[in-house]
């Protein structure tokens, strides 16, 4: 198994939100198997950064959870502690070319008959481009692009 993981799951390994004991569950089942670390790519990190910080204001919104920019600072240096030690993570690129290529191809696929974001398509182009054939997300339209591009998409 070589598992792709979207900044949605990611939120939820690093911050106390719906459904992160299944993702802690998923992690711990990927890095107990012969599993590579989960790649992270600049759009993991750009987002994850604005993940977080958009957590602490969804909070005090209500109707979110609710995670204090304390909590929101700790995930970030967690994270970036953990792309440092390459645990169960790890930075990876690939050319912005192929990237926009397979981006492209993707879009001609599916996005007119089933509406995807940009961010869920890039996602899947880079899971393709790093080789990988599990997609774990929460969310379900990157769950259901990811089944469409023939992903094994992770049950929660």
């Amino acid at each position: 198994m070589t598992p792709y993981a979207d900044t949605n799951f990611f939120s939820r390994v690093y911050l106390a939100l719906p459904d992160s004991d299944a993702a802690d569950r998923l992690l711990e089942a990927a890095c107990q198997g012969d599993c590579p670390p989960l790649p992270i790519t600049w759009l993991h990190q750009m987002e994850l950064a604005n993940a977080f910080a958009l957590s602490v204001w969804m909070g005090k919104q209500g109707g979110h959870p609710r995670v204090t920019p304390e909590n929101a600072a700790v995930a970030l240096h967690t994270f970036k502690s953990d792309m440092t030690e390459e645990r169960f993570i790890r930075r990876t690129a690939v050319e912005l070319s192929d990237l926009q290529v397979e981006f492209e191809e993707t879009v001609a696929r599916h996005t007119a008959k089933h509406g995807f974001r940009t961010y869920d398509i890039l996602h899947i182009a880079f899971a393709r481009l790093l080789g990988c054939d599990h997609f774990f997300s929460f969310d379900e339209r990157a769950r259901k692009l990811a089944a469409l591009e023939g992903f094994k998409v992770s049950q929660h």
